[in-house]
């Protein structure tokens, strides 16, 4: 018998929807995950990978490729600054922030929480860069931004980043700009304005 009602014919035809079915889905997936990317973006995801390995000349590199094609990709700013801070070339870095910064003012929606998360990180890490150079004042006041724009993020990672990623739990941005505003008040001859095992437990902030 050749119909439907032949077992043969019906495996080939259940394993043939079956495979039709894998394909379609698969097509769909590609295209939902398109859909809600933008230029640059794998780029971005190449950099990141090369930041975590701490391979920093490859992140600047991938960054670059999305900047060219995504110009003022927030990511790629964002993850080339902090590959420069890992190369403690800060003035490159502090360059890319401050640009970061005035372009995510301009152009930041009210509703955009990623894009705050952004501009929060950014002044955070501006703020690690002067506070590395003795310009505590002014890294204050970049702590400060930070917090005012994006509380959660200042606030450091969450118990599970911390047990996933950290051995000790990192100063949180709130926590150095306490620190910092508590010295500043005091007279010169008292301050202390480095203490290398908190300083040391300071990360850098890519959202």
């Amino acid at each position: 018998m050749m119909g439907s009602d032949n077992p043969r014919v019906l495996r080939r035809f259940i394993i043939l929807l079956g495979v039709a079915t894998f394909i379609m889905f698969s097509i769909w997936m590609m295209i939902r995950n398109y859909e809600g990317q933008t230029e640059g973006d794998y780029e971005v995801r190449q950099g990141d990978i090369f930041l975590s390995d701490e391979k920093y000349r490859d992140a600047i590199k991938a960054f670059d490729e999305a900047l060219k094609v995504q110009p003022d990709h927030r990511g790629a700013l964002s993850g080339q600054a902090v590959a420069y801070m890992g190369l403690k070339e800060y003035k490159e870095a502090d360059s890319l922030l401050t640009y970061l910064i005035d372009f995510l003012k301009r152009t930041l929606e009210d509703d955009d929480k990623t894009g705050r998360g952004a501009l929060s990180a950014a002044y955070a890490n501006r703020g690690i860069i002067k506070d590395r150079q003795g310009r505590y004042e002014a890294a204050l006041e970049d702590y400060i931004e930070s917090i005012r724009v994006d509380r959660d993020l200042a606030d450091g990672p969450g118990v599970v980043e911390r047990l996933l990623y950290y051995e000790k739990k990192p100063s949180s941005v709130i926590a150095r700009a306490n620190y910092i505003y508590k010295q500043l008040k005091l007279p010169k001859s008292e301050r202390l304005m480095r203490n290398p095992e908190e300083d040391e437990k300071q990360r850098r902030y890519k959202p």
